[in-house]
């Protein structure tokens, strides 16, 4: 049985295939995997509640930087 991860790009890189993108696999059942593909080595693993919290607020503009 195949075990190397299915890395999946965002749909907001640039489609290219350079290295300018967020990638994520699952990891297991309750794990999700994150990297970008600049430094394909350095991947942050995570459950898949923080990661779900994580994208609502991306996609509801929680984590947009609010200007003085």
């Amino acid at each position: 049985m195949d075990h190397t991860p299915r890395w999946q790009k965002s749909t907001f890189s640039d489609g290219g295939e350079g290295d300018t993108c967020v990638e994520l696999t699952v990891a297991s059942a309750h794990l999700i995997s994150l990297r970008e593909s600049d430094t394909p080595t350095a991947v942050l693993t995570t459950t898949t509640g923080p990661m779900t919290h994580l994208l609502r607020a991306i996609a509801t503009g929680r984590l947009t930087q609010r200007r003085p």
